[in-house]
């Protein structure tokens, strides 16, 4: 079985929050998805409330809203990155987390366990998430967009939701929760965009993300001179991202 993506990107740069990052400027024409996302994340925290973490990745945004919640679980199936997470257990923001490895789509918490759970950029599995939320609970999460990188994918040939990217997925995501018996909150699609200094920087952030899981430098790199050829500005090498927010409330 081959390598998880997750582990072999947590082995190379030291997980996410904590690793190697690639140089580069964003521009946001409606505001910063992410900043959106933590506002309405902590305007529904409470210390009397129980959180769960779904794709907790290394744990730093983890611990960065704990001190919000009396307790925060965090899942992963990437057992690097839950390790790195488990390593900084020494942060005083820590006190009130307890990491897992788990799958998103069959959780072992019991039915109506959490107050809220939150998700950035990971599973949707949203019928497990409706049963583990008490009634009333909130469901909150950024999601990849069908057209992020839509252009870049293009000259690869393949890449994470190839050729979907005329299938609006907050659409799609918005009629599943309804029928699970959510009331949507709030949801919007944002359309950032990036700008990379040089081909290195783009180049070291493609082997840390999922647009082509099988990315590599040597193999990919007539294509990807092809693209830094076509989408160099003033600014730098641009790529259109796409991300959703969406908060949900269950009945």
């Amino acid at each position: 079985m081959p390598e998880d993506f997750y582990d072999r990107v947590a082995k190379k740069l030291g997980g996410y929050g904590y690793g190697v990052n690639p140089e580069y400027t964003k521009e946001f024409p409606a505001g910063d998805p992410e900043k959106i996302f933590k506002e309405k994340l902590l305007e529904l925290s409470s210390k009397d409330e129980i959180a769960l973490d779904i794709g907790c990745a290394d744990g730093k945004f983890t611990i960065s809203v704990a001190p919000y919640f009396k307790k925060v679980y965090g899942i992963d199936t990437s057992k690097v990155n839950l390790g790195i997470a488990e390593s900084h257990s020494n942060d005083a923001r820590s006190k009130n987390v307890e990491y897992s490895f788990q799958y998103a789509s069959h959780t072992s918490f019991s039915d109506s366990f959490f107050d809220l759970a939150y998700c950035r950029r990971g599973p949707s599995f949203y019928g497990e998430y409706q049963r583990i939320l008490k009634p009333g609970g909130y469901y909150l999460e950024i999601g990849i967009g069908e057209k992020d990188s839509a252009e870049l994918k293009k000259v690869f040939g393949r890449g994470q939701g190839y050729g979907k990217w005329n299938e609006p997925r907050l659409d799609r995501d918005l009629k599943e929760l309804k029928e699970l018996g959510f009331k949507i909150i709030f949801a919007e699609n944002y359309y950032p965009s990036e700008y990379y200094p040089s081909y290195e920087q783009f180049d070291l952030f493609l082997q840390g993300v999922p647009i082509f899981e099988d990315y590599n430098s040597v193999k990919d790199k007539a294509k990807l001179e092809e693209y830094v050829a076509e989408n160099t500005t003033p600014k730098g090498i641009i790529l259109p991202r796409h991300r959703i927010v969406l908060v949900a409330k269950k009945k």
